[in-house]
């Protein structure tokens, strides 16, 4: 802690003392009789200033610290907490400052206390994360005065941290639907069954009409001299890999947050659900170049690895190669997994590569594309054009929903897995598209 120049100011009550000195000396120069009072008011206000100064508090006799912060979450209260620590005999006023952290907004701008004479006091401050990835907390400002308070003496504190802002997945425990359906990925799905559905033997029963005949199982039927039938659960520790498209199309904001911040947020939650799931989950995030590689494993652990390794990525205005993207993930990742690719598909050329990478994907591995629908396109058929700008707009609007709409067609005809849903919807529908993938053996 260092003092800043100048280190000791005029407090508001010493500024309006010193202004009523002022006015009361003009005053006595209109009238002589007023002298011997201003004088007297003048030395009173001398002997102030010299007590404050020698009651201080001095420099050592005070310590203030930001206790570690390490991490926050987007868009979410988090607080900073403070311990000051006054070793002086004497009670002081603390007024604190942050400094201005671009993408973090503090509840007020100051932070106001009193602390008693050898005494230490820990106070708390609220703030909200305005945007994902690592913010630069820097130093501390304060202001100290004494009971007299005619003096402020200032300091400086360094506090230099790097707090990370993670993406909100708080959507996997907040929504109703969601919770109650976390609770069955927390007991193993309840090992649901569908009819024939599953690759994870369970136990052998008498056959039943209505079974279907491939479940029969013919050694248990010759051994037990009655048809028996194989029961399968649904396979758990399977393998889910999380694609992300960090391009150009990620980059446009709806609303307050950008594309890609929901397209991550959703990502990560469903990472979160499949772990609690025992799947095996894996993260490619490229661009025009593979950005994060992280090999699917399961745990929490994991989960929280993968989370710290891609709260900060962002989207760049780069073409992305989906073709490269996915032939380096055909060469890492051999079983038989669900690829879930976020992205988002604007014009004919972008939807022709992911056809084409989604496509070599599709003999091998079950694949999800996930896209978010764009409001503006939706405003602007929401009514019939009056202007020729507003026809304009609405014929481009047009054209570009009937090419999505080819595109998701195709898409669909390839046998991949398709989720278009507007940008406040995506995390909700995600968790919902990979536990019906899940629910219905189809992995």
């Amino acid at each position: 802690m260092r003092p800043v120049f100048p280190a000791l100011w005029l407090s508001t009550r010493g500024t309006f003392v010193l202004l009523g000195l002022t006015v009361a000396t003009a005053v006595a120069s209109l009238v002589p009789a007023l002298a011997f009072v201003v004088i007297g008011f003048a030395i009173v206000v001398a002997v102030l200033l010299v007590a404050d100064v020698r009651l201080g508090p001095a420099r050592g006799a005070l310590h203030i610290a930001r206790e570690p912060i390490e991490s926050a979450t987007l868009r979410r209260t988090a607080h900073a907490t403070y311990t000051i620590e006054n070793r002086a005999s004497i009670a002081i006023r603390v007024v604190l400052f942050e400094t201005p952290v671009p993408t973090i907004a503090f509840a007020t701008e100051t932070l106001r206390t009193s602390i008693g004479a050898r005494a230490r006091r820990t106070v708390t401050r609220d703030f909200l994360a305005r945007e994902r990835g690592p913010a630069q907390f820097d130093a501390l400002y304060c202001t100290v005065e004494n009971r007299i308070g005619l003096l402020r003496r200032r300091y400086r504190v360094e506090a230099r941290e790097l707090v990370r802002v993670l993406p909100d997945l708080s959507a996997v425990e907040r929504y109703g639907v969601l919770a109650q359906r976390s609770t069955l990925v927390d007991l193993g799905l309840r090992r649901m069954r569908g009819r024939g559905a599953g690759s994870e033997f369970e136990s052998l029963r008498d056959y039943q009409s209505g079974d279907a005949f491939r479940n029969v199982d013919w050694k248990a039927t010759a051994r037990r001299g009655r048809m028996t039938v194989a029961q399968y659960d649904v396979e758990k520790s399977q393998q889910i890999v999380v694609a992300l498209d960090c391009g150009r199309l990620m980059t446009p904001r709806i609303g307050t947050q950008r594309k890609f911040d929901y397209a991550l947020t959703a990502a990560l939650s469903v990472a979160r659900i499949a772990e609690r799931a025992s799947d095996n989950v894996g993260l490619l995030a490229f661009a025009a170049t593979p950005l994060v590689r992280i090999a699917p494993r399961r745990g929490a652990a994991h989960v929280n690895a993968l989370v710290r390794a891609a709260y900060d990525l962002q989207p760049r205005f780069d073409e992305p190669d989906y073709e490269t993207a996915f032939a380096d993930l055909r060469g890492r990742i051999g079983k038989r997994s669900l690829v879930i690719l976020f992205t988002d598909i604007f014009d004919p050329i972008t939807s022709a590569s992911v056809l084409a990478a989604l496509g070599s994907l599709v003999p091998r591995h079950l694949v999800m594309c996930v896209l978010t629908s764009d409001g503006a396109v939706a405003r602007a058929l929401e009514s019939a054009p009056t202007t020729p700008t507003e026809a304009y707009r609405a014929a481009v609007a047009l054209s570009l929903e009937d090419e999505r709409a080819k595109a998701l067609a195709t898409l669909r005809a390839r046998g991949i897995i398709v989720v278009d849903v507007p940008a406040n919807k995506l995390t909700v529908a995600i968790l919902d598209a990979y536990l019906d993938v899940k629910t219905r053996g189809l992995l």
